[in-house]
């Protein structure tokens, strides 16, 4: 599956989470009311900092997601599938909210200006962690690593069991990737993809540095 559709891919489970957002009553607010006060504590955290502190905050927050999305994208593409509709729900929620107590404008006014750039950043990212995943569950599925990866759990099952009660989720990762590397057809297709989608992760990443700066210098004027 070629990079452009795992796009349209990402675009889609991004949509689906916006239109739950959509969806989603207004009296859930109530439920969520101890979160937003929090982010609230958190906004005004941020406001006291030094502006260029914010900007690296903001850019660290947001490329930590993409990173961990990408590095975890093997354990079945849950990481990347959960960030993108979890956003795509934020999004359409919280807009929502503000447009019936301020205006649609006021919004607009808030996410456009670094949106532009951290959501094609967001999708761009998503898509590379959704194609590398996909990759790397195909080519683990395969009998032929199949029969590696059970050798393994069965000669090391106590190493295993071990790492999966200390570190459940790493300790998967870690089964999953090492059994891939020892693989030489596996190893090889997994590593042109992951050269490959590197760089559009990478794009992803140099993308979401504006719009760290656009969100901590512009959009506060422009809400004013």
């Amino acid at each position: 599956m070629s990079y452009k559709r795992w796009i349209f891919a990402a675009i889609f489970l991004f949509g689906v989470g916006l239109v739950f957002g959509l969806a989603t009553p207004a009296g859930t607010v109530s439920l969520l009311a101890e979160d937003i006060a929090a982010l609230k504590e958190l906004g005004d955290f941020l406001a006291s900092l030094p502006l260029a502190l914010v900007v690296v905050i903001i850019f660290l927050k947001n490329a930590s997601v993409l990173l961990l999305s990408f590095v975890f994208s093997p354990i079945f593409c849950l990481l990347p599938i959960l960030t993108l509709t979890v956003n795509g729900w934020l999004l359409a929620f919280i807009s929502v909210i503000v447009s019936q107590e301020k205006s649609l404008g006021f919004v607009l006014a808030g996410l456009l200006p670094h949106g532009v750039f951290e959501l094609p950043a967001l999708i761009l990212g998503e898509a590379a962690a959704l194609s590398f995943g996909a990759m790397a569950v195909i080519l683990i599925l395969k009998k032929e690593s199949r029969t590696v990866l059970w050798s393994t759990v069965r000669r090391d099952v106590g190493h295993v069991l071990l790492a999966l009660a200390l570190f459940f989720i790493v300790g998967i990762f870690h089964t999953i990737i090492i059994v891939a590397l020892m693989e030489k057809q596996t190893r090889d297709p997994l590593m042109v993809n992951l050269k490959q989608n590197l760089k559009y992760l990478v794009i992803a990443l140099a993308l979401l540095l504006p719009a760290a700066i656009i969100e901590t210098y512009i959009t506060p004027l422009l809400l004013r």
